[in-house]
Protein backbone atom coordinates (compact mmCIF):
# COMPACT_ATOMS: atom_id res chain seq x y z
CA UNK A 1 0.00 0.00 0.00
CA UNK A 2 1.39 3.41 -0.97
CA UNK A 3 2.11 6.07 1.62
CA UNK A 4 -0.73 8.62 1.94
CA UNK A 5 0.24 12.09 0.74
CA UNK A 6 -0.90 15.67 1.38
CA UNK A 7 0.22 18.36 -1.05
CA UNK A 8 1.11 21.81 0.27
CA UNK A 9 0.77 24.17 -2.68
CA UNK A 10 1.77 27.83 -2.92
CA UNK A 11 -1.12 29.72 -4.52
CA UNK A 12 0.99 32.70 -5.50
CA UNK A 13 0.40 36.34 -4.55
CA UNK A 14 -3.15 36.78 -5.84
CA UNK A 15 -3.25 36.80 -9.60
CA UNK A 16 -4.58 33.28 -10.32
CA UNK A 17 -2.22 32.95 -13.29
CA UNK A 18 0.80 33.29 -11.00
CA UNK A 19 0.42 29.83 -9.52
CA UNK A 20 3.05 27.42 -10.89
CA UNK A 21 2.08 24.97 -13.63
CA UNK A 22 2.71 22.03 -11.28
CA UNK A 23 0.74 23.65 -8.49
CA UNK A 24 -2.15 24.35 -10.84
CA UNK A 25 -2.26 20.76 -12.10
CA UNK A 26 -2.39 19.39 -8.57
CA UNK A 27 -4.97 21.98 -7.50
CA UNK A 28 -7.28 21.22 -10.42
CA UNK A 29 -7.13 17.47 -9.78
CA UNK A 30 -7.63 17.67 -6.01
CA UNK A 31 -10.36 15.66 -4.28
CA UNK A 32 -10.10 17.63 -1.04
CA UNK A 33 -9.01 21.28 -0.89
CA UNK A 34 -8.29 23.24 2.28
CA UNK A 35 -7.40 26.81 1.39
CA UNK A 36 -6.13 29.85 3.28
CA UNK A 37 -9.29 31.94 3.34
CA UNK A 38 -9.42 35.38 1.76
CA UNK A 39 -5.66 35.36 1.17
CA UNK A 40 -6.24 33.00 -1.76
CA UNK A 41 -7.96 34.29 -4.89
CA UNK A 42 -11.47 32.73 -5.14
CA UNK A 43 -10.74 32.03 -8.82
CA UNK A 44 -8.24 29.37 -7.75
CA UNK A 45 -10.74 27.74 -5.42
CA UNK A 46 -13.29 27.67 -8.23
CA UNK A 47 -10.69 26.24 -10.62
CA UNK A 48 -10.27 23.15 -8.45
CA UNK A 49 -12.53 20.16 -9.16
CA UNK A 50 -12.38 19.09 -5.52
CA UNK A 51 -15.62 17.72 -4.15
CA UNK A 52 -14.70 19.01 -0.70
CA UNK A 53 -13.51 22.61 -0.33
CA UNK A 54 -12.87 24.12 3.08
CA UNK A 55 -11.84 27.60 4.14
CA UNK A 56 -9.21 27.20 6.88
CA UNK A 57 -9.87 30.62 8.42
CA UNK A 58 -10.48 30.06 12.12
CA UNK A 59 -9.50 26.38 11.98
CA UNK A 60 -6.78 25.01 14.24
CA UNK A 61 -4.10 22.52 13.24
CA UNK A 62 -5.91 19.97 15.39
CA UNK A 63 -9.04 20.47 13.30
CA UNK A 64 -7.34 20.39 9.89
CA UNK A 65 -4.98 17.46 10.35
CA UNK A 66 -7.63 14.75 10.96
CA UNK A 67 -9.54 15.90 7.86
CA UNK A 68 -6.41 15.77 5.71
CA UNK A 69 -5.24 12.50 7.24
CA UNK A 70 -8.53 10.66 6.75
CA UNK A 71 -8.82 11.79 3.13
CA UNK A 72 -5.18 11.00 2.29
CA UNK A 73 -5.44 7.52 3.83
CA UNK A 74 -8.58 6.94 1.76
CA UNK A 75 -6.43 7.48 -1.34
CA UNK A 76 -7.74 10.94 -2.15
CA UNK A 77 -5.66 13.80 -3.54
CA UNK A 78 -5.50 16.29 -0.68
CA UNK A 79 -4.30 19.86 -1.25
CA UNK A 80 -3.50 22.40 1.44
CA UNK A 81 -3.45 25.68 -0.50
CA UNK A 82 -1.38 28.46 1.08
CA UNK A 83 -1.11 32.05 -0.11
CA UNK A 84 2.12 33.18 -1.76
CA UNK A 85 4.86 30.69 -0.95
CA UNK A 86 4.15 28.45 2.06
CA UNK A 87 7.71 28.89 3.37
CA UNK A 88 7.02 32.52 4.33
CA UNK A 89 4.74 32.91 7.35
CA UNK A 90 2.81 29.86 6.25
CA UNK A 91 2.90 27.95 9.58
CA UNK A 92 3.52 24.77 7.65
CA UNK A 93 6.06 23.00 9.88
CA UNK A 94 3.56 22.51 12.69
CA UNK A 95 1.07 21.02 10.22
CA UNK A 96 3.74 18.76 8.71
CA UNK A 97 4.82 17.53 12.14
CA UNK A 98 1.28 16.44 13.01
CA UNK A 99 0.67 14.84 9.61
CA UNK A 100 3.90 12.86 9.82
CA UNK A 101 2.86 11.56 13.25
CA UNK A 102 -0.13 10.07 11.47
CA UNK A 103 2.04 8.43 8.82
CA UNK A 104 1.16 10.96 6.13
CA UNK A 105 3.83 12.22 3.76
CA UNK A 106 3.88 15.91 2.83
CA UNK A 107 5.05 17.20 -0.54
CA UNK A 108 5.50 20.92 -1.14
CA UNK A 109 5.05 22.88 -4.35
CA UNK A 110 6.64 26.35 -3.99
CA UNK A 111 4.70 29.46 -4.96
CA UNK A 112 5.40 33.04 -6.00
CA UNK A 113 5.59 35.16 -2.85
CA UNK A 114 3.74 38.45 -2.61
CA UNK A 115 7.11 40.10 -1.97
CA UNK A 116 7.99 39.40 -5.60
CA UNK A 117 4.63 40.63 -6.80
CA UNK A 118 5.36 43.83 -4.88
CA UNK A 119 8.74 44.36 -6.53
CA UNK A 120 7.13 43.69 -9.91
CA UNK A 121 4.47 46.29 -9.16
CA UNK A 122 7.18 48.83 -8.33
CA UNK A 123 9.29 47.75 -11.34
CA UNK A 124 12.32 47.41 -9.12
CA UNK A 125 14.67 44.77 -7.68
CA UNK A 126 15.57 44.07 -4.08
CA UNK A 127 19.28 43.54 -4.63
CA UNK A 128 20.70 46.42 -6.62
CA UNK A 129 24.32 47.45 -7.00
CA UNK A 130 25.01 50.63 -5.06
CA UNK A 131 21.67 50.46 -3.22
CA UNK A 132 21.39 47.15 -1.38
CA UNK A 133 23.10 43.78 -1.70
CA UNK A 134 20.82 42.10 0.84
CA UNK A 135 17.12 41.64 1.49
CA UNK A 136 15.60 41.52 4.96
CA UNK A 137 12.20 39.83 5.38
CA UNK A 138 10.58 40.36 8.74
CA UNK A 139 7.39 41.12 10.65
CA UNK A 140 6.40 43.23 13.67
CA UNK A 141 5.56 41.96 17.13
CA UNK A 142 1.93 41.05 17.66
CA UNK A 143 -0.35 38.41 19.10
CA UNK A 144 1.95 35.56 18.04
CA UNK A 145 5.31 37.34 18.40
CA UNK A 146 6.37 39.04 21.62
CA UNK A 147 9.35 41.02 20.31
CA UNK A 148 10.68 41.92 16.89
CA UNK A 149 14.07 43.02 15.53
CA UNK A 150 12.84 45.84 13.28
CA UNK A 151 14.91 48.55 14.98
CA UNK A 152 18.18 46.65 14.70
CA UNK A 153 17.47 45.41 11.19
CA UNK A 154 16.64 48.90 9.92
CA UNK A 155 20.15 50.08 10.82
CA UNK A 156 21.73 47.77 8.25
CA UNK A 157 20.76 49.82 5.21
CA UNK A 158 19.45 46.75 3.40
CA UNK A 159 16.19 46.43 1.52
CA UNK A 160 13.37 45.55 3.93
CA UNK A 161 10.06 43.84 3.29
CA UNK A 162 7.74 43.77 6.28
CA UNK A 163 4.87 41.29 6.35
CA UNK A 164 1.83 41.26 8.62
CA UNK A 165 2.23 44.84 9.72
CA UNK A 166 -0.12 47.14 7.83
CA UNK A 167 -2.35 47.65 10.85
CA UNK A 168 0.77 48.51 12.90
CA UNK A 169 2.39 50.82 10.35
CA UNK A 170 2.71 53.71 12.79
CA UNK A 171 4.38 51.52 15.40
CA UNK A 172 6.74 50.07 12.79
CA UNK A 173 7.84 53.48 11.52
CA UNK A 174 8.54 54.66 15.06
CA UNK A 175 10.90 51.70 15.48
CA UNK A 176 12.89 52.42 12.33
CA UNK A 177 16.40 53.80 12.82
CA UNK A 178 16.97 54.84 9.23
CA UNK A 179 16.79 58.49 8.04
CA UNK A 180 13.33 60.01 7.58
CA UNK A 181 13.98 60.55 3.87
CA UNK A 182 14.55 56.81 3.28
CA UNK A 183 12.14 55.73 0.51
CA UNK A 184 9.17 53.64 1.63
CA UNK A 185 6.16 52.04 0.02
CA UNK A 186 2.98 50.27 1.05
CA UNK A 187 1.55 47.88 -1.54
CA UNK A 188 -1.96 46.59 -1.04
CA UNK A 189 -3.03 43.32 -2.72
CA UNK A 190 0.02 43.07 -4.99
CA UNK A 191 -1.00 41.47 -8.32
CA UNK A 192 -4.75 41.52 -7.49
CA UNK A 193 -7.13 43.56 -9.69
CA UNK A 194 -7.53 46.11 -6.86
CA UNK A 195 -3.78 46.49 -6.30
CA UNK A 196 -2.87 49.82 -4.77
CA UNK A 197 0.61 51.35 -4.48
CA UNK A 198 1.53 54.17 -2.12
CA UNK A 199 5.06 55.55 -2.28
CA UNK A 200 6.74 58.08 -0.04
CA UNK A 201 9.44 58.04 2.59
CA UNK A 202 9.73 56.94 6.19
CA UNK A 203 8.60 60.34 7.45
CA UNK A 204 5.33 60.48 5.51
CA UNK A 205 4.36 56.92 4.54
CA UNK A 206 1.98 56.50 7.50
CA UNK A 207 -0.05 59.53 6.49
CA UNK A 208 -0.06 58.54 2.81
CA UNK A 209 -1.22 55.00 3.56
CA UNK A 210 -3.95 56.36 5.82
CA UNK A 211 -5.12 58.76 3.11
CA UNK A 212 -5.23 55.85 0.65
CA UNK A 213 -7.36 53.82 3.06
CA UNK A 214 -4.85 50.98 3.38
CA UNK A 215 -5.15 49.23 6.72
CA UNK A 216 -4.59 45.53 5.96
CA UNK A 217 -3.34 42.95 3.44
CA UNK A 218 -0.36 45.01 2.33
CA UNK A 219 3.41 44.77 2.31
CA UNK A 220 5.68 47.48 3.64
CA UNK A 221 8.90 48.11 1.71
CA UNK A 222 11.73 50.22 3.11
CA UNK A 223 14.92 51.25 1.34
CA UNK A 224 16.44 52.84 -1.73
CA UNK A 225 15.03 50.09 -3.94
CA UNK A 226 11.61 51.75 -3.63
CA UNK A 227 12.97 54.69 -5.65
CA UNK A 228 16.24 53.47 -7.20
CA UNK A 229 16.67 55.95 -10.05
CA UNK A 230 19.85 57.94 -9.57
CA UNK A 231 20.95 55.71 -6.71
CA UNK A 232 22.21 52.52 -8.35
CA UNK A 233 25.43 51.59 -10.14
CA UNK A 234 25.30 49.77 -13.45
CA UNK A 235 25.74 46.02 -13.14
CA UNK A 236 29.12 44.69 -14.31
CA UNK A 237 27.22 41.72 -15.77
CA UNK A 238 25.79 43.83 -18.61
CA UNK A 239 28.54 46.41 -18.98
Amino acid sequence: MSTPVVWFVGAGPGDPDLITMKGNDILVGADVLIYAGSLVNPALVERSRAGVKMDSWGMSVEEMVPIMTEAAKAGKCVVRLHSGDPALYGSIVEQIAELEKQGVEVRIVPGVSSLFAASAALKTQYTLKGVSESLIITRPAGETLQEDDISKLSEMGSSMVIFLGTDKLGEIVRKLRCPGDTPAAVIYHASWPDQKIVKGCVSDIVQKAEEAGIHKTALILIGGIVDPMGRYHRSVLYS
